[in-house]
């Protein structure tokens, strides 16, 4: 096997996110769960993204898993590398975007590389050093109460500052704003006046495609799905890619089901959309620790109402419940019961039948698709940027979207089901 683009992404959502971009631009992707078997049968594809769950872990497990990912994806001739994280680079001064960052580099024997979380097809943008969300500073977005990483400073040179060893730099809008070459002109200065990493302004998906097109000769590269959009040009033009269709997933028969662990703004009105159309079962994570039949009633509850709507069951609140559920628990201990509880339904669900599943969160998607034994993905359409269906390697074949908290319109989960639908009418 031997591959063009090898990636990494620290949470399963973020990894889905950039195999729909990749695939959008023409690039068979294959999505692995977890640093892969050394025998694990590997469709072929041009790039193969590895999904880990590393991003809100202690820095130095962050980097060890990162390195055993980057050793597989070397093994299996990847010419250029990817580093994915958010596009609210959601982290902590401790790492692990920059401690991940730097072991990437001395490992690949490189000295520099860019830092573009910047994902304007979602409101995502950076303008002279600092992320925005929609119109509003990423410190003063409803991402300053992230539950597990809360981002109370927008400046993303002083954010990677704290968490990185190299010298951190800008380039800035106005030199994105020439093209790729000022762009590739700026790196080469930087570089040769030990800027290790450097922060990109981005503003839109024509500036992506141009900071992409000037880092074609980089080792590796950092961040958000929207930087890939530039990355497939690359290899066009060097003769080592052909234009293919966006990835068409077989069609998949089975009972379908919501999973909803993000706390995030978007998701909660994402489950009060759903709670009008489906039925539902909200977890409490303070009764996940006081009693022991807390999943089991919910079992109970599910297995009479599979049918032909979806079923929806969400830990999904807002801050001041969180708030509250973590004072009692201690934030990694709510967020652990949360994640086994999901995965413990979500095997019992696929065993009664369920084989179509909605999941948000990337904690939750990391523990529903580690319960469930899936090691792979192949990627189909998209329902909203950065969400696509995939179908899982082996058997049982599993239709699942994996969605970032953060992403989709209101009515996501409805519309997710209403497009698998109509893709199966299609084919």
């Amino acid at each position: 096997m031997s591959i063009l683009l090898g990636c990494i992404a620290d949470d399963f959502t973020g990894a889905a996110d950039l195999a729909n971009t990749l695939t959008r631009q023409g690039m068979a992707t294959v999505v692995l769960l977890g640093v892969p078997r050394d025998d694990l049968a590997v469709p072929d594809a041009d790039t193969v993204v590895i999904a880990l769950k590393s991003r809100s872990i202690a820095a130095p497990d962050a980097v060890r898993l990162s390195l055993a990912a980057l050793a597989w994806l070397e093994r299996a001739g990847a010419r250029q590398l990817y580093f994915k994280y958010c596009s609210t680079f959601d982290s902590t001064d401790a790492g692990n975007i920059g401690p991940v960052a730097e072991a990437l580099l001395a490992a690949l024997g490189a000295d520099f590389t860019v830092v573009c979380p910047a994902f304007p097809t979602n409101r995502r943008t950076i303008y002279q050093g600092h992320l925005f969300v929609g119109d509003v500073l990423l410190s003063d977005s409803s991402m300053r109460h992230h539950p597990l990483t809360p981002m109370t400073d927008a400046s993303l040179v002083r954010v990677l500052a704290r968490q990185s060893k190299g010298r951190v730099a800008l380039i800035a809008y106005d030199t994105v704003q020439q093209g790729s070459a000022a762009v590739r002109d700026a790196m080469e200065k930087m570089r040769a006046d030990g800027v290790r990493l450097a922060i990109v302004d981005a503003l839109t998906n024509a500036h992506l495609v141009a900071i992409g097109e000037a880092c074609a000769e980089l080792k590796l590269l950092t961040g958000g799905s929207g930087l890939a959009l530039g990355l497939p040009e690359n290899f066009r033009r060097a003769g080592l890619l052909k234009t293919k269709a966006a990835g068409v997933l077989p069609s998949i028969d089975g009972y379908a089901a919501v999973l909803a662990g993000s706390c995030s703004a978007a998701t909660q009105r994402q489950v009060d959309d759903m709670k009008r159309h489906c039925e539902s079962f909200e977890i409490d994570p303070i009764e996940l620790r006081s009693r022991n039949d807390v999943v089991p009633q919910i079992l109970r509850w599910a297995r009479p109402r599979l049918g032909e709507r979806p079923l929806l069951i969400y830990s999904t609140a807002d801050p001041p419940s969180v708030e509250k559920a973590q004072a009692a628990l201690g934030r990694e201990q709510a967020g652990h019961l949360v994640e086994q509880a999901m995965g413990t339904i979500a095997k019992e669900l696929v065993a009664t039948g369920v084989r179509r599943l909605v999941v948000a969160g990337g904690e939750t998607s990391g523990a529903v698709v580690t319960a469930l034994g899936v090691e792979g993905l192949r990627v189909g359409e998209e329902i909203d940027p950065g969400v696509p269906w995939t179908m899982s390697l082996g058997t049982p074949r599993l239709a699942l979207a994996l969605k970032s908290g953060n992403f989709g319109t209101d009515d996501f989960f409805l519309k997710a089901f209403e497009k698998l639908e109509t893709a199966d009418v299609r084919r």
